[in-house]
């Protein structure tokens, strides 16, 4: 918990761990402090921008768009691993997200998952959004990945955080995805990576999961009655650890990770069947959202869960 820096302590702070930065004409009073306030800040957010050059990236970033005005972040991560900086205060990056994520930033613990969206992250973290396409395929240079490293623990050192005060902007919203890509390391390897530049140890690793079983059976049954029912009721828990490799895969929204096979989770499960090689998705094709033992066998292997009969 701190005051922001400012504006020319925080740029100091990044060319002192080594970055090279680039300063976009009247980026410290660039941002949104007339909606509300900027700090106290508790940590660094990561963020992918889903678009392609660096010029386009950072005057969309620098003026925002139609439906979010900008600055969207206080500085860009280039592929070249070059940090534009856009904007200083208020920026609309963190949008609502979990309060105890909130809690365990700043207490530096373990992360919890990320299932509730109540609190302001625009007023309490630093955000950097870095260029990439995140499409799944668009990779990260190591420079890049070096350079979220440096700002990271730039801005840590700053304010004598450890690196448990970096988060991804996955981790605190629900639905979001980023960072991820060919090339970026887990949040967890970044924080270490951070941590040992900052020479402390590195934050805890989550415990280890017990590995879930799946029964393809009864998750076959939910897929073909849960549509039609009723509100999302849940009648096959095991759907849940589905969802949350449909989730990672990127075709399955988080808002949905409910438990309820509907109509949306057959989606995401017809596009993870058409990656597998499968065709067409009306009722009774094979990438029809309706699970079967070859796709979900692939799931599973990928996404450590175990299918039984």
């Amino acid at each position: 918990m701190a005051a922001p820096l400012a504006p020319d302590r925080f740029a100091g702070a990044l060319r002192a761990e080594g970055l090279t930065v680039v300063e976009h004409g009247g980026w410290t009073r660039n941002n949104r402090n007339h909606k509300g306030p900027w700090g106290p800040v508790h940590g660094v957010m990561i963020h992918h921008t889903v678009t392609s050059g660096t010029r386009a990236t950072v005057d969309m970033c620098r003026r925002g768009h139609s439906s979010l005005p900008g600055p969207l972040c206080h500085g860009v991560i280039a592929k070249d691993g070059v940090v534009h900086l856009v904007g200083y205060g208020r920026a609309n990056h963190g949008g609502l997200g979990d309060p105890d994520v909130l809690h365990a930033v700043v207490g530096e613990s373990i992360l919890p998952v990320d299932n509730a969206a109540t609190v302001d992250g625009n007023r309490h973290f630093y955000g950097f959004e870095c260029e990439n396409l995140g499409d799944g395929e668009d990779p990260w240079p190591a420079v890049q990945v070096t350079a979220i490293e440096k700002v990271s623990a730039a801005l840590c050192r700053a304010h004598g955080w450890g690196a448990g005060s970096i988060l991804g902007h996955r981790e605190w919203q629900p639905g979001k995805p980023d960072p991820a890509g060919p090339g970026m390391p887990s949040m967890d390897a970044l924080r270490g990576r951070a941590a040992r530049r900052l020479d402390q140890d590195p934050p805890p690793p989550p415990p280890a999961p017990m590995k879930p079983v799946v029964s393809l059976s009864r998750l076959i049954q939910a897929a073909r009655t849960d549509p039609s029912k009723v509100g999302t009721p849940v009648s096959y828990p095991g759907t849940v650890v589905v969802e949350a490799a449909l989730v990672d895969e990127g075709v399955l929204a988080k808002r949905f990770l409910d438990g309820h096979y509907g109509w949306t989770t057959r989606e995401g499960m017809s596009e993870w069947q058409e990656r597998c090689g499968y065709q067409g998705r009306q009722l009774g094709q094979p990438a029809d959202g309706i699970p079967g033992r070859t796709s979900l066998a692939r799931l599973a292997a990928k996404h450590s869960f175990t299918v039984v009969a």
